[in-house]
């Protein structure tokens, strides 16, 4: 039987001693670079350094020393063409059956916020990738392996036949390219953001990155196909992190309509919530909030955020951004629900549900976090957002921004209560979450009405105030929070005309002065942000 050959060489040397070990007890001999072949020798194991098998030695600061024809040779030889044999034995080359690399950590260095462009460059990996790709273009005769996670299941193979199967090979080589191309999008991405001044900016080629988590039975109509992916490095907190408890598979529009209310529910947080609410509670249809309540406990959340609209709730998709114990899922249960979120369930809320099969239970951890020198909640937010246009793509920071009381300006004579601005400051942090145009009455911690993707903000208005009647819910002395600012008077007198006393907008109007004196008219109060939330 062909002794077989290993080449090691990695980074990362998680795990390699202990698989390098287990490869030298099955008599497979070990070739090793550098670093790789130190720890080796050091741990007393037989291992022959490149540098001797190519009879070439590493130059140029450990730059050259794998791009030789005695490596690259014996990794892409294929044994059934005794040609490529014959050109091995004239040249003296042995073949190399499993390659073991991961590559230098580029994107981690380049993660780093003192990274320099010098930085960056020397940990651009070019004889790994190199090895990588002729190893897995051979994969019939060659295993590679580019992470730590993957030796356990190789070396179950060979100790169980001696050999790693081409089932495995193969897959280990579509992994292998995956790597591959992952790290050069990561160089393109960095290397063609960066400015003239040294900042970065947008890259000059986007190379979207992405792995499928799973097929799904269709897209939003029963005619369209669909798949559900995630970042590569997804952030902890986002809805890609979310274990499913029970319920039926989710549908591409429950999961769309899942981070709608995941996103909104999370930006909430004790620091938020006045009085004794400590509790969140967000429900969405059709990818708008219709009902968001803050509340003691989630029971009393839940509660307040049906209210709002009881209509629209019916098949929703419910959000809540901490514990559901057995009171809140008794409640919860009353009603048709496609998911539910929370970072958790008590054993007697999961009894609840158990007896709604259907019910799609998803658990998503808000691990606390140092922000600003206080524990927070990790928000998992995306640094950008991405839209495709025919053909193209938009690419944008995404809307994070976090308004602050010290940012309002009052601009009326009438000044707001402390009441009014907590509950102003609640009010617009839902409407950042509402389509476009967006109108919200708020009161107590919960909506009262939302208008949400009208054409007219004065239609949305109205329609806010029509939700609020219809749930037979008081608009008087409410307050409503615009998306961006009111273009003209009469929007303002439609809310006004419907109970509000506080308005919450942007402003950067040409007619603000007229808007700002149509509520020193009223007699209401009005404060400004200064920021915009449109939502399309």
């Amino acid at each position: 039987m062909t002794t077989l050959t290993a080449l090691l060489s990695v980074s990362d040397k998680t795990g390699m001693l202990d698989f390098a070990r287990a490869l030298n007890a099955l008599g497979i001999q070990l070739l090793s670079t550098g670093g790789t072949a130190k720890l080796l020798t050091e741990a007393g194991l037989p291992v022959t350094e490149v540098a001797d098998h190519t009879g070439f030695p590493e130059m140029l600061d450990g730059r050259v020393k794998t791009l030789h024809p005695a490596v690259h040779g014996g990794l892409l030889a294929r044994r059934d063409l005794p040609a490529h044999m014959a050109a091995l034995a004239a040249h003296g080359i042995t073949t190399i059956d499993l390659l073991v690399v991961n590559l230098y950590p580029f994107e981690a260095t380049v993660a780093q916020p003192g990274c320099t462009l010098e930085d960056a460059i020397e940990n651009i990996d070019i004889g790994g990738p190199a090895m990588v790709r002729s190893a897995a273009k051979n994969w019939q005769h060659v295993a590679v392996l580019t992470d730590a996670s993957q030796y356990a299941g190789v070396l179950a193979e060979l100790k169980a036949d001696g050999t790693v199967s081409a089932a495995t090979r193969f897959k280990l080589a579509v992994a292998a390219f995956n790597r591959i191309s992952n790290y050069d999008a990561a160089i393109s991405d960095y290397l063609s953001s960066l400015n003239p001044d040294g900042t970065r900016g947008f890259p000059a080629q986007s190379n979207g990155r992405f792995v499928k988590l799973q097929d799904l039975r269709y897209g939003e109509n029963p005619h369209q196909r669909a798949a559900f992916y995630r970042d590569l490095h997804p952030a902890p907190g986002s809805l890609v992190s979310a274990v499913q408890l029970q319920g039926k598979e989710l549908s591409y529009n429950n999961i769309a309509d899942a981070d709608a209310a995941w996103e909104c529910v999370k930006s909430f947080d004790e620091r938020d919530a006045p009085g004794a609410a400590q509790a969140a509670c967000v429900i969405v249809k059709h990818a708008n909030p219709c009902g968001v309540a803050l509340g003691a406990d989630a029971a009393q959340a839940y509660a307040k955020a049906f209210k709002t609209d009881p209509t629209s709730a019916f098949g929703g998709i419910i959000a809540f951004n901490s514990i559901v114990d057995g009171v809140a899922a008794r409640l919860v249960a009353k009603q048709f629900v496609e998911v539910l979120l929370a970072p958790g369930y008590t054993a007697e809320a999961l009894a609840v549900f158990a007896a709604k099969a259907n019910t799609r239970v998803l658990e998503i951890s808000l691990a606390g976090v140092k922000r600003d020198g206080a524990t927070d909640w990790d928000r998992g937010r995306n640094a950008q957002d991405m839209k495709r246009v025919g053909s193209g793509l938009l690419i944008q920071t995404a809307d994070n921004h976090e308004l602050a009381r010290a940012d309002l300006k009052v601009v009326t004579l009438k000044q707001p209560s402390e009441a009014q601005l907590s509950d102003l400051l609640f009010a617009w942090q839902v409407a950042k979450y509402v389509k476009s145009n967006a109108i919200v009455f708020c009161g107590d911690a919960m909506t009262l009405g939302v208008g949400a993707g009208q054409m007219s903000r004065v239609d949305s208005a109205r329609i806010a105030g029509i939700k609020a009647q219809n749930a037979g819910l008081s608009l008087a002395g409410s307050v409503v929070a615009s998306d961006a600012f009111f273009p003209f008077r009469d929007g303002l007198d439609v809310v006004i005309d419907a109970g509000a006393s506080c308005v919450i907008q942007p402003g950067g109007s040409v007619r603000d002065d007229e808007v700002i004196a149509a509520a020193n008219e009223r007699g209401i109060a009005m404060v400004l942000t200064g920021v915009r939330h449109f939502r399309h």
